[in-house]
């Protein structure tokens, strides 16, 4: 019986925690939803013209709120009467909703007190994406009604991708982030993360620099289409949130294919071909001239190449005690996961901006990521190659350098030179008998004595007398001798040499005979 009544309440436990989940994913839906209404009714009632009614702001901030997860709009109300597609989805718009269901998941599978239930990682990740997909399932149908229709098929795809791959992140997230068992497979994931963020950021800066390069054009449609300053600021936070489309389009330009500006018109580094027909918007005023590329446009092509090293570099450091086939493997492995990541954010950043001509519109993603995958195979597997044997190498040692010898002057400076680098020995025998006497060292008296050498000859190495040195007192040092300053207790002369120093081959005239 109680075996029963605690499994009962597990699973009361585990049904309370799902249905938690599921109601996190409906406020996360309507956190994004609310906080983009609230941002468009304020800039209509700020608006000295409004148009419309609060309904049609609702209804608008309903259709921003899809286009954000990837559903495309359908406008109705276009000129001739032909409804136009409006797919070009602003990239920052899509980043708070999409963080909320991410928020969601990691705050159901993490959450603050350790004794509530919690659900399974799929059960999570099931039950906040269920919750949200039923808000998104109402404001599709509300937005229905309105002047922005969404697009059924798009809805019913990329909505739920949008969603499920966000939930995705956080189960990951709270799990801790964990990569794959083999060393291969995480050193590829590494690498292929090292060029993305390298290829969005030279993006990045690409598009800047055109902006700066030809801010006079922009200047001049921003003025053209924002008059009241409603208007412009408006204008601003559109501009803010296409940032990250024109860093995208400016890396797919990079590595080659370039990006479409309509049907049969294409912006490469070599050149802009077609007629195109923009409409005047600022970001726009970046696209390069029309006729062939010259060096600014040609100097884009060093975004991928330094994306592709840094892949490479990366994947060659983590793979670098293995042996050289997992490192090319790894590399490999980093190229596709690096051009996947490129053609998702090429097919996120692009759309269509309506019918005929301007169907087409941003980077095309298979080209983009094919050409990714060229630029890394070429470039990323050498260099992680390279970066592994580097790695590998064995430092010699460092061989000590030898000394220098001294230089020996010719001429009249040779003699000087000879005495001063001759043997003290030499030097003190060619001087007189007296300076080459030694003397006591004594703080008040310096007595010269005279060395006398052995009879008979000079006396071999091996069999002279050892240097006697005075045994120390063990009465201890006189107090007059210390008092006067004379007291040598230990003391042993540096300048005391043996009685046949001078008796020695070296010694001109051998040693002196007493007399």
């Amino acid at each position: 019986m109680t075996h029963l009544t605690e499994h009962s309440l597990v699973r009361r436990g585990t049904s309370a925690a799902f249905v938690t989940a599921c109601v996190r994913g409906g406020l996360a839906a309507g956190l994004g939803a609310g906080a983009l209404a609230v941002l468009v009714v304020v800039a209509w009632i700020s608006s000295p013209f409004p148009d419309g009614d609060a309904g049609g702001a609702l209804h608008l901030a309903a259709g921003l709120w899809l286009l954000a997860h990837g559903v495309d709009l359908v406008r109705t109300d276009a000129l001739g009467g032909v409804p136009a597609p409006l797919g070009l989805a602003p990239l920052l718009l899509a980043w708070p909703p999409l963080w909320l269901v991410f928020r969601a998941v990691r705050g159901t599978l993490a959450p603050a007190d350790e004794t509530r239930p919690r659900p399974s990682p799929a059960g999570a990740l099931g039950a906040v994406s269920g919750g949200y997909l039923l808000v998104a399932a109402v404001i599709v149908v509300y937005s229905e009604s309105g002047p922005f229709p969404a697009d059924l098929v798009t809805a019913g795809l990329w909505l739920p991708g949008a969603v499920l791959g966000a939930a995705g992140a956080g189960v990951w997230a709270a799990l801790g982030r964990p990569l794959p068992g083999r060393e291969e497979a995480a050193a590829a994931l590494r690498g292929a993360a090292s060029g993305l963020v390298a290829l969005s950021a030279g993006g990045a800066v690409l598009a800047g620099t055109a902006l700066v390069w030809r801010a006079g054009a922009a200047r001049a449609a921003f003025d053209g289409i924002a008059g009241e300053w409603s208007g412009r600021v408006a204008l601003g936070l559109l501009l803010l949130a296409l940032l990250p489309n024109a860093a995208v389009w400016a890396a797919a330009y990079g590595l080659g294919p370039g990006f479409a500006l309509g049907t049969g018109v294409l912006a490469t580094p070599l050149g802009l071909a077609g007629d195109p027909a923009l409409p005047p918007f600022p970001l726009l005023a970046a696209v390069p001239p029309e006729g062939r590329g010259g060096w600014p446009q040609w100097a884009a092509l060093a975004v991928p190449l330094l994306a592709a090293v840094l892949l490479g570099r990366a994947v060659g450091r983590e793979t670098g005690t293995g042996p050289a086939r997992g490192t090319a493997l790894a590399a490999l492995g980093a190229a596709g996961a690096y051009a996947v990541g490129v053609a998702v954010l090429a097919g996120a950043a692009a759309g269509p901006l309506g019918s005929g001509r301007l169907r087409a519109f941003g980077p095309v993603w298979w080209q983009a990521g094919g050409a990714a995958a060229v630029w890394a195979l070429l470039l990323g597997l050498p260099t992680a190659l390279a970066v592994r044997a580097w790695g590998r190498r064995v430092p010699r040692p460092k061989e000590p350098k030898r000394p220098k010898e001294p230089e020996h002057p010719k001429g009249p400076e040779a003699a000087g030179h000879a005495e001063e680098t001759a043997p003290s020995g030499a030097r003190s025998a060619r001087l007189p008998a007296l300076f080459r006497r030694p003397f006591l060292r004594s703080p008040f008296l310096r007595l010269p004595f005279r060395r006398r050498a052995a009879q008979g000859g000079p006396v071999p190495e091996e069999v002279r007398a050892p240097v006697p040195v005075r045994p120390a007192s063990p009465r201890g040092p006189d107090p007059l001798d210390v008092a006067l300053g004379l007291d040598d207790e230990g003391y042993e002369p540096y300048d005391y040499l043996p009685a046949s120093w001078e008796s020695g081959p070296g010694a001109p005239g051998g040693a002196p005979k007493p007399g």
